[in-house]
């Protein structure tokens, strides 16, 4: 019983490596440069083709910058820590961080080059916005300002302004947003320096 769930684990670890690889927009060509791992063996462990290992996937998770076990899906050990889903809307894959309903709302979003289409009109809702660039670069179109944000970057604003942001590429976009409700800003304090 034991080894027909790992084998059912390992069986599912391929499908996952396609998917995570294809919501963050990059080829088994680009994997294959940031991991040192040929082309056919990243396409053999896509399809099943071959079994994953150790040594496989602690470089496809360094690549994608995720946990291992998000490669394979392992089940809970009893730690109390929330393990959120995450989910993809319009192309963007949306990892939560926080759980917290009617609060604040914090996620990780992940880009792919050219989402979503630039031909998005802007729109504008309740609420406030606060977004800092992970890696990549965010195109934010914010009334009529049209400004790009790089990595290490932030933008805040009221989402009653039209707004759209996306991935102008070339590769993928790791952002952290939070959200407030009805309009509540956030307040960000620093310490003075000394």
């Amino acid at each position: 019983m034991e080894d027909e769930s790992l084998g059912q684990v390992l069986d599912a670890v391929g499908p996952r490596l396609r998917e995570l690889r294809q919501q963050r927009g990059v080829t088994l060509a680009q994997l294959s440069e940031s991991t040192g791992i040929s082309v056919s063996t990243l396409s053999r462990l896509e399809s099943g083709g071959r079994r994953p290992t150790l040594e496989l996937l602690l470089p496809i998770a360094r690549a994608h910058r995720v946990p291992l076990d998000q490669l394979v899906d392992a089940p809970g050990t009893g730690d109390p820590r929330l393990r959120l889903r995450s989910f993809e809307r319009n192309g963007i894959t949306y990892v939560p961080l926080s759980r917290r309903p009617g609060g604040l709302q914090a996620y990780k979003q992940i880009f792919p080059p050219g989402v979503p289409s630039p031909e998005l009109e802007q729109r504008s809702h309740e609420g406030y916005e606060w977004m800092y660039v992970l890696s990549g670069r965010i195109r934010l179109r914010l009334g009529p300002h049209d400004v790009t944000l790089k990595a290490g970057e932030v933008a805040e604003f009221d989402t009653h302004v039209p707004h759209w942001f996306g991935n102008p590429g070339p590769g993928p976009a790791e952002v952290i947003s939070l959200y407030g409700p009805q309009g509540e800003r956030l307040h960000v304090r620093a310490r003075p320096k000394h």
